[in-house]
């Protein structure tokens, strides 16, 4: 029984009647075999003709988390409790109480769950061996991580409950201890050791050694803190594993949500987009339930990103604002939605603002590739190098592969902003091959238009060519719309991108190389005069006020 199987029955009726009515018998037996939701309607109904001892009551607690069923989940969680406490069963009072505790704080009523911890620790004051006495330092462990930014303190409080745990064989225990220890050494920035740690707190879950909700919960937290970590192999490993756990729990609504966003996020990198797109839909319309209440703004977010890059900006910009209104940071997307509607200065000042805001390294590596793409359209070179500096330091101190590629990426990207060609292509191919291992098609195209324009820079034609082949055909299978017409040079226009004239795009390339217009005007055998118009007309065309604007720009939209 999940998550404790091991009590015995606490009054008169037993759990095994073979006088049992037939609700009450097909109940158990749903249970017996996953069917969350025939279960919970069964119990139900057994429960409505005569109410459920401690047994069958702690089914339908379970049966109705599992089934989605979060407000019958809640109050019988509160009867199981009252029930408990009367018959003189103080450690299994706690325990139910620690449940309400958890889905309260992840409610954010803090008070309530508050109040129903003190009374949990009253319970098993006189009881210093009881497990309940490990499962109640897991909400103080959160506390110190989420509340008091005290990550010491909650690897403290999580060691001693995973001791606890595996001194009295309670496998759900030491699995959400490790879980929040792993969570714990990640926040204090060692990555590797967090990592050990989730992986060990997931490993019983994989092997079905858990409770289905303790196996959920596990889950969910542990791909969403590897995703948070840039550790995409581990999330796709246990993204697929939950996956398959899900489709053997064919009644299971819990934590649908939280795995859809996932497996969408997983199979967006693996340049699977309709699927991810279809996946994130199934989640906004599955709904999230309370073990993840930022699940519902993680969707749209998702959403919105798949939306954006395929070049449905309108779509894109609503989803975008959802997400916000679900209290989802709506960044670096929706930054990045302003540049591919043109609107660089919004852009601009909203990734900046989101650079200074973020809280650790982590996140603010989340934000600097796109603060990089963005100012260096908006022709903000310093601060596009600052950004590909935090990055590169941020890389350097986490010795991680994928932060080392998008700090190489943007590294490559500023070089070739500043017409160092040959500079920018060893970085560029670094960040390029990390992409095509970790299998990451959609990165690796844009990639190699860079790479293209950059050896066109170098005089090599074929290479060029070759490369923006490659990626022209990734962009048009995954519906890459906004980077086919980037890459063909039709951005904005049905016609000569950005409504440039032959001529015009010529002299905006030699402008590009850091040429004067005397210079440009020397090589084309025009006049000084001539040149000073195109100029003038392409800033006017691409609505940029300086030459180092249309540079940037121009590389930008792979004009040049």
């Amino acid at each position: 029984m999940a998550p404790a199987a091991r009590r015995p029955v606490r009054s008169g009726k037993t759990g095994a009647s073979r006088s049992a009515p037939t609700a009450l018998k097909r109940g158990r037996e749903a249970y017996e075999r996953h069917a969350w939701r025939d279960a919970f309607e069964c119990l139900s109904k057994a429960d409505r003709e005569s109410p459920l001892d401690d047994p069958d009551l702690e089914r339908l607690v379970w049966a109705a988390v599992l089934a989605g069923q979060d407000d019958a989940h809640e109050a019988a969680l509160e009867r199981l409790h009252e029930l408990r406490a009367a018959s003189g069963d103080p450690c299994g009072a706690a325990r139910v109480a620690f449940w309400l505790v958890m889905r309260l704080f992840l409610r954010r009523d803090a008070g309530q769950a508050t109040a129903w911890l003190g009374r949990a620790e009253r319970l098993i004051e006189s009881d210093r061996e009881c497990v309940e006495r490990g499962y109640l330092l897991i909400p103080h462990g959160y506390a110190a991580l989420v509340s008091r930014n005290s990550p010491e303190q909650a690897c403290e409080l999580a060691h001693r409950a995973t001791e606890i745990g595996e001194r009295l064989g309670d496998a759900n225990l030491a699995s959400l201890a490790r879980m929040l220890h792993g969570q714990a050494r990640a926040a204090l920035g060692d990555r590797e050791r967090g990592l050990s740690l989730l992986d060990q707190s997931i490993l019983p879950a994989a092997r079905g050694q858990l409770s289905p909700h303790v196996t959920g919960i596990i889950y969910c937290a542990v791909i969403g803190c590897c995703q948070q970590l840039l550790a995409i192999d581990r999330a796709r490993e246990w993204t697929a594993a939950l996956d398959a756990w899900r489709r053997s729990e064919p009644q299971l609504v819990a934590f649908t949500g939280s795995c859809l966003v996932h497996r969408s996020e997983i199979l967006q990198i693996q340049g699977e987009w309709q699927d991810a797109i279809d996946e994130a839909r199934r989640a906004i319309d599955g709904r999230v339930g309370f073990a993840d209440p930022m699940g519902l703004g993680s969707a749209f977010y998702q959403q919105g990103e798949i939306l954006r890059l395929r070049g449905e900006f309108d779509a894109a910009e609503t989803a975008y604002r959802t997400a916000s209104q679900q209290g989802r940071d709506p960044q670096p997307g929706l930054a990045l939605l302003r540049l591919a509607g043109g609107q660089r200065d919004a852009a601009a000042a909203a990734i900046r603002q989101a650079v200074a805001s973020a809280s650790g390294p982590l996140v603010r590596a989340r934000y600097l590739p796109a603060a990089v793409e963005i100012l260096l359209a908006a022709g903000d070179w310093s601060g596009a190098d600052q950004a590909a500096e935090d990055l590169a330091k941020i890389a350097a101190e986490m010795h991680h592969e994928i932060l080392d590629a998008l700090a190489a990426h943007a590294e490559g990207s500023v070089r070739r902003a500043r017409n160092d060609a040959s500079g920018a292509l060893a970085p560029l191919r670094r960040a390029f091959a990390t992409w095509q291992r970790v299998g990451a098609p959609y990165l690796a195209a844009r990639l190699r238009a860079e790479i293209a324009c950059v050896l066109i820079t170098l005089g090599d034609e074929d290479g060029a060519g070759l490369e923006r082949d490659a990626a022209r055909t990734v962009f048009a299978q995954l519906g890459a719309k906004p980077d086919l017409e980037s890459l063909d040079g039709t951005a904005g226009s049905t016609g000569a991108p950005f409504r440039l004239t032959p001529r015009e795009r010529e002299v905006l390339r030699l402008v590009a190389s850091g040429r004067t217009n005397r210079a440009i005007a020397e090589q084309l055998f025009l006049s000084e005069k001539t040149i000073d118009r195109h100029v003038s007309n392409i800033f006017a065309k691409l609505d940029v006020p300086t030459r180092a604007a249309a540079t940037a720009f121009a590389y930008q939209h792979r004009l040049v």
